[in-house]
C-alpha cells in the first residue's frame, strides 16, 4: 500500500491485506467534496472502509450512497418502505441460515455488476456476526506468471441459481413477495482489470461461478476449485466485526466477502445498499 496523506479524514488500516477504518467524519452531516474524495481515495486504496458510530436513517444513508455512486435496485429482495434501493438483510432468533453466507462477489451473474456495495449495522447479536473480506489483487498477484497467463485468456460462467446460496435467496424472495424466478448468466473475464485503479483481481467466486467458457462443469472443476480456495487464504482477507452504527464500504470489483453464520438464536439486521457498475474487462 502506499503512504497517502489525508488531511479531512482518519485512516486506520485493520489488517495487512485490505480493510481500514475511517474516523473523523459524520456521514449524516453535508461533507464537503474534499472528505468525499478523500474517502473514495482510501476506499479504492484499502478495498473495504469501515466507519464506527453512525447515526444514520435511510434518508441520509441513502444520501451518503449517492456521493459515491449510484445507488440501484437489489433484483431478488424488494427494498423497505419508499426506499426500493435499501434492503434488509435480516437473520432472525429461528432462523439458522444467514443471507449471502459463503464467499462471493455480489451479483456477478449481472451483465454489470455492482460496482460497490454498503452496509450498516441497525440491530446485532451480543457475539458473532462478523464479516470477513478478500483481497482479490492480492491473490491473483500471488499467482505464478504462469497461471497468471492461463487465467488471463479464460472467461466465466455465473449463474444466479447455485445451489449453495439459491436457498437463502429464494427464502428472502418468498417473504418479500417476489415471485421473479429468472434466472440471470453472465459471462465475464476471469481476471478483471479494475477500471479505475487499472490493477488486475481475480473475478471468480464459489456462491456463483459454474464453468470456464467452451468447457464442461467436470472440467472447470479443478481449477476452479483451486481458485476458490487459494483466494481465501489467511493473508488475503481481514475480518471486521459490527457494533450497531457500524457502516462498510467495499469495493466489488477487487473484493469478495463472506458473513460469518455463528450466532444462532438471535438477532442481525442491516440495510444495505447496491452501487451501479460497469461492464467487467
Amino acid at each position: 500500500m502506499t503512504d497517502v496523506v489525508y488531511r479531512a479524514i482518519t485512516v486506520t488500516p485493520i489488517a495487512d491485506a485490505l480493510g481500514a477504518e475511517i474516523s473523523g467524519v459524520d456521514l449524516a452531516s453535508d461533507l464537503p467534496e474534499e472528505t468525499v474524495a478523500e474517502i473514495r481515495r482510501a476506499w479504492l486504496e484499502h478495498l473495504v472502509v469501515f466507519f464506527r458510530d453512525q447515526a444514520l436513517g435511510l434518508d441520509e444513508f441513502l444520501g451518503f450512497a449517492r456521493r459515491i455512486g449510484n445507488p440501484v435496485e437489489y433484483p431478488f429482495v424488494k427494498g423497505v418502505d419508499g426506499y426500493p434501493e435499501i434492503i434488509a438483510v435480516a437473520k432472525l432468533p429461528d432462523e439458522t441460515v444467514n443471507f449471502g453466507g459463503i464467499w462471493h462477489s455480489d451479483t456477478v451473474y449481472l451483465e454489470r455488476p455492482p460496482m460497490a456495495s454498503m452496509l450498516i449495522a441497525r440491530e446485532v447479536p451480543p457475539v458473532g456476526g462478523d464479516t470477513m473480506f478478500a483481497n482479490m489483487y492480492a491473490a491473483y498477484e500471488a499467482l505464478s506468471p504462469g497461471m497468471q497467463r492461463l487465467l488471463d485468456g479464460l472467461v466465466a460462467v455465473n449463474s444466479s441459481a447455485m445451489a449453495d446460496v439459491s436457498k437463502t435467496r429464494e427464502d428472502r424472495r418468498r417473504d418479500s413477495g417476489d415471485v421473479d424466478d429468472r434466472e440471470f448468466v453472465a459471462e465475464h473475464p476471469v481476471v478483471r482489470t479494475h477500471p479505475e485503479t487499472g490493477r488486475k483481481a481475480l473475478y471468480v467466486n464459489v456462491a456463483h461461478t459454474q464453468r470456464f467458457v467452451d468447457m464442461t462443469e467436470d472440467e472447470s472443476r479443478p481449477l476452479l476449485q483451486f481458485l476458490f480456495d487459494h483466494s481465501i487464504r489467511p493473508e488475503f482477507t481481514c475480518r471486521f466485526q459490527w457494533r450497531v452504527g457500524s457502516l462498510a464500504l467495499w469495493d466489488n470489483r477487487c473484493a469478495m466477502h463472506n458473513p460469518i453464520n455463528d450466532y444462532h438464536g438471535h438477532t442481525r439486521i442491516l440495510h444495505r445498499i447496491t452501487l451501479e457498475g460497469d461492464v467487467p474487462r
